[in-house]
């Protein structure tokens, strides 16, 4: 009877052996190919970084030109993005120390600065962007020196002119403005002729690929004079309020414009041939003129909403207005960081009627705008109401404004750096009454909205009329030029 038990248990023991031992088959074949996957992933990895890293090391060693472009691009990109945070920092401290009233007539009268100093100079920054390479191509010294003394004797002149005549306006109509507004306002003329000097040389050194000459002094030399006067104001026990911060804003833009000019005459000394120069203020002048609406326009895209809400707003609401609109436009130094980079490539390519190089190097630049915004727009968005606390705890009432501001910006973002490739290929004409129209209707809105519906009608009209700009451009470019601009139309491959 035990016998027979035991015959029994055994064919059953053996088949859960068996049953086992497959088991453990099995299991040492899954742990085989999730091994061989992890492998796969970790090689795929490895393969990643390297290729990343051997891209980083052609970038930084080679002398190709696309190399030297993106070099360029980095570098205007990481100049960008220090004076971002140092614009931010100066905002913040200039905010604390003087309070949402003060705060807000000091954006105002700044704002008129930005408007006045960059329309002085006529539009010759961006002609000089143009015409600096196109020179330099052609062997035209004489006409490349004449360029950089001519340009920059026009904008301070004008900017000197511009300034005489809002010095006397302030006079005859000064009983018809605020008080508080007067000093301030008279103040912040004194900036012009040496903002526009600055803008003009920002052009120059731009249109020769000097990126550092070009980009540091007004983006990152000039916030740290601000903060560095208003530092010294205060250890003097100056009291903290708009007209201070005006007398720290001619400090800041003097100074930083007598420094760039110094190291641009000598960048100019050791790579420019000495020789006779040639003037030809008249073409220049009819080539500029394009750029100057096409300036005049962008200042209105810019800074409409600010004087409109300025106009029928108080100035606390100004200040709350300019912190949020300021903060989403950080994504924005992308944009100019990368047109900063390669507008001079895009006239160099042109002038060499490299076509096909020209459609592959818009796509590089598109991606190179695009891509790095929608990344910052997300993180900006995700910390927006922390950092607009750090202006004070007013300042987060501006949140809702970030939230409809960031798609203008993201949708320009997304056709690249549009406007820098019409004024580089001669289209600046259907450039400017592109933004003319998105001007128009900037101003319209604004006027339209803002009174019944504040700072949310002020971000809506804002963001209507980048939205408009934009595929307007996408349009242009199109036809004129045959290139797709659009970042649907330019994913990258991987």
């Amino acid at each position: 009877m035990r016998s027979a038990t035991i015959h029994r248990l055994r064919p059953a023991a053996d088949t859960a052996a068996r049953s086992d031992g497959k088991a453990d088959a099995e299991a040492k074949a899954n742990a085989a190919e999730i091994a061989a996957i992890e492998d796969t992933l970790e090689g795929s990895a490895r393969g990643f970084t390297a290729n990343i890293l051997a891209q980083a090391a052609d970038i930084f060693s080679s002398d190709g030109e696309r190399q030297r472009t993106q070099r360029n691009a980095i570098l205007a990109f990481a100049v960008r993005c220090t004076s971002a945070g140092l614009l931010y920092l100066s905002q913040i401290v200039l905010a604390r120390w003087m309070g949402t009233n003060d705060y807000g007539i000091y954006v105002f009268v700044w704002t008129w600065v930005l408007i006045l100093g960059g329309l002085s100079h006529l539009g010759m920054n961006l002609a000089t962007i143009r015409l600096s390479p196109t020179y330099r191509e052609a062997g035209d010294f004489d006409r490349l020196r004449g360029l950089t003394r001519g340009a920059r004797l026009m904008a301070l002149g004008c900017g000197t002119l511009i300034m005489l005549a809002g010095i006397a306006g302030l006079t005859l109509f000064k009983s018809h403005i605020e008080g508080q507004f007067v000093l301030p306002l008279y103040l912040a003329l004194v900036c012009v002729p040496l903002y526009a000097l600055t803008d003009v040389q920002d052009g120059i050194g731009r249109g020769n690929a000097w990126m550092g000459i070009a980009l540091t002094p007004p983006y990152i030399l000039r916030p740290v004079l601000v903060l560095a006067s208003m530092f010294a104001a205060h250890a003097a026990g100056l009291p903290m309020e708009a007209t201070t911060a005006a007398g720290a804003a001619i400090v800041a833009t003097w100074g930083s414009a007598i420094i760039q000019t110094l190291f641009l005459n000598r960048r100019l000394a050791s790579s420019v041939p000495t020789g006779p120069r040639q003037y030809e203020f008249g073409p220049w002048l009819k080539g500029s003129l394009p750029f100057l609406v096409i300036l005049a326009c962008e200042l209105a895209l810019q800074n409409t909403d600010i004087l409109v809400i300025s106009r029928y707003l108080t100035p606390a609401d100004t200040g709350i207005y300019f912190a949020a609109g300021k903060t989403m436009a950080l994504i924005m130094f992308v944009h100019y960081a990368v047109g900063s980079a390669v507008a001079n490539k895009f006239a160099a390519l042109n002038a060499r009627g490299e076509k096909e190089q020209l459609r592959l190097f818009v796509k590089d630049a598109v991606n190179w705008t695009f891509w790095p915004s929608l990344a910052g727009a997300a993180i900006i968005l995700i910390a927006g109401k922390p950092l607009l606390s750090l202006f004070g705890p007013q300042f987060a009432d501006g949140y809702p404004v970030m939230c409809i501001l960031v798609v203008g910006f993201l949708f320009r973002s997304s056709m690249g750096p549009a406007e820098f490739l019409l004024n580089m290929l001669g289209e600046q004409a259907l450039c400017a009454t592109v933004l003319a129209s998105a001007a128009i209707l900037n101003v319209a809105l604004n006027f339209a909205l803002v009174p019944h519906y504040g700072l949310i009608g002020a971000a809506i009209a804002t963001s209507t009329a980048l939205i408009m700009a934009a595929l307007m451009n996408y349009i242009v470019v199109w036809r004129r030029l045959e290139i797709e601009i659009a970042i649907w139309k330019n994913l990258p491959k991987f």
